[in-house]
């Protein structure tokens, strides 16, 4: 039988380690080799399986699709076809799969999507396209949670603003310190502003002519619109203040927003409805004008959630703002997390399979490990040669600097990296059977749990919950969205 080996990276990590172009080649004409396929086209790119536009995998589909014999389409892992279980060009190939058209091979994942599948089968795809999202998102959600510290430590996460400067000390730590002539000029371009009296392009003329200091106008809007000059740092619309030291002084950074709005900063206000800690209040949003549902008790025992319609548009189209009781709201979620049991022999058997994959998987971590670690050692090495070169007179100091500071940006990066993969690798199985665990008992651990807990299982499951006239809508998590629809499957009863 004819075959095509198709093999992808998304990242430069990738590219560079175990599971880079060559390697995936490799494996897959040996793949090929074993099982008497003639390889007719080998397809090898740089492409992310997560956007919507993929040019280069849509030219191979194309191929596939104008095929006139039927085809071996080889991939190494399932997760190299896509990241997203929503793709259209998942659903093409694993139809024309299913009619016989195409034979799918996952090499390393030991998975052959054909006409014989067997239901069990079709569910273990499900699961390896949710999985490898959720573990792409596992280790998102690691880095996150790097950056979301260094944040609270007061550290920067990128390149400091004009008038600081990014620097490495001599511990190797990395440090922002101040750039006093551009303080200067930071401090010039607020006291102008100030006063109401200098425009952006008046301080812009002023800043060129008087300090030698050529500033776009854009550069001098963000300078007067950053709050890190007052000891404050924003990352996606939260504030975290900082150690660097202030430029300029609150009070400054005010009186430049209100000559920007041209009127006086406006009060907060405090909250319109009470703090009662009912189980889904702010949890679901009102799909007609996505303000928050909140919840009221009445006669001091039943507990009815409606929109706070705080931008008032339902009272401005006189729409009626419904309400519904709370435990109607608890058998709807309960409904749905009964749908998604799993019979206890196909969840041992897909658990099982699982397992087989997640030993494979682990051959592949390791040696990406003993690479990043080695690649740490040559940053190591490199830096005490770089010492040495200084201390014979070989470099300048500001040389011998700068490429120390390279070489340790580049070992700090090899550190997050590490620290992924040492806890990706001891999560993937652990997560997937657990997921798989608890989705089949989710009906009666949400039936049982306290208040909280209800809430927290939600959250682990749900996004964008919304509430239409009485109707509950949302959509479930991956893989919680492909359990739920295996799990309904009438194709468990054929076994």
């Amino acid at each position: 039988m004819k075959s095509i080996i198709i093999a992808r990276v998304s990242t430069e990590e990738q590219k560079e380690a175990g599971n880079s172009l060559p390697v995936q080649i490799v494996r897959l004409k040996q793949y090929c080799e074993r099982k008497g396929f003639e390889v007719i086209k080998e397809f090898s790119f740089d492409e992310s399986a997560f956007k919507d536009q993929r040019t280069e995998f849509d030219s191979i589909l194309e191929f596939v699709i104008n095929s006139k014999e039927k085809l071996v389409v080889c991939f190494d892992k399932v997760d190299r076809l896509s990241r997203n279980v929503f793709d259209k060009r998942v659903s093409v190939l694993y139809e024309k799969a299913l009619s016989d058209e195409i034979e799918l091979h996952f090499v390393s994942d030991g998975q052959v999507i054909n006409d014989k599948i067997s239901a069990v089968e079709k569910f273990q795809f499900g699961i390896n396209l949710g999985l490898a999202k959720y573990y792409s998102d596992a280790i998102s959600d690691n880095v996150k949670r790097a950056q979301e510290q260094k944040l609270r430590k007061g550290e920067i996460l990128g390149p400091a603003p004009y008038g600081y400067r990014n620097i490495t000390k001599d511990d190797g730590n990395k440090w922002v310190e101040k750039d006093e002539y551009e303080q200067s000029v930071v401090k010039v371009i607020y006291s102008m502003y100030v006063t109401g009296v200098y425009s952006v392009d008046v301080i812009k003329a002023l800043l060129k002519t008087d300090y030698n200091t050529k500033l776009t106008r854009g550069k001098i809007y963000k300078i007067l619109t950053n709050k890190f000059y007052h000891g404050y740092m924003t990352y996606k619309g939260v504030d975290y203040e900082h150690y660097y030291g202030k430029t300029i002084e609150l009070e400054d950074y005010q009186k430049a927003l209100e000559v920007r709005e041209g009127k006086t900063r406006p009060g907060k206000t405090g909250q319109k409805y009470g703090s009662l800690n009912h189980i889904y209040k702010g949890f679901i949003k009102c799909s007609y004008c996505g303000c928050s549902i909140t919840a009221e008790q009445k006669k001091g025992k039943y507990v009815y959630y409606h929109c706070t319609d705080y931008h008032k548009k339902h009272k401005q189209n006189n729409v009626k703002v419904n309400y519904i009781e709370e435990k109607i709201l608890t058998e709807e979620f309960a409904k749905m997390f009964k749908g998604m049991q799993i019979p206890e022999n196909k969840l041992q058997e897909i658990t099982d399979t699982l397992k087989v994959s997640h030993n494979d998987k682990k051959e592949f971590y390791e040696a990406e490990f003993e690479k990043l670690t080695s690649e740490y050692k040559k940053y190591e090495k490199m830096r005490e040669t770089l010492y040495d070169d200084y201390a014979s007179g070989s470099i300048t100091i500001d040389v011998q600097v700068k490429r120390d500071a390279r070489y340790s940006n580049e070992q700090e990066k090899i550190e997050i990296r590490l620290k992924q993969f040492r806890q990706a690798d001891d999560q993937y199985y652990i997560t997937a059977t657990t997921v798989l665990s608890v989705a089949s008992r989710s009906y009666e651990l949400f039936k049982s749990s306290k208040p909280n807990k209800k809430r927290e299982i939600l959250r682990l499951v749900l996004s964008n919950c919304t509430l239409k006239d009485e109707n509950l809508c949302y959509d479930l998590k991956e893989p919680f969205q492909t359990i739920l629809t295996y799990a309904s499957c009438s194709e468990w009863l054929r076994g």
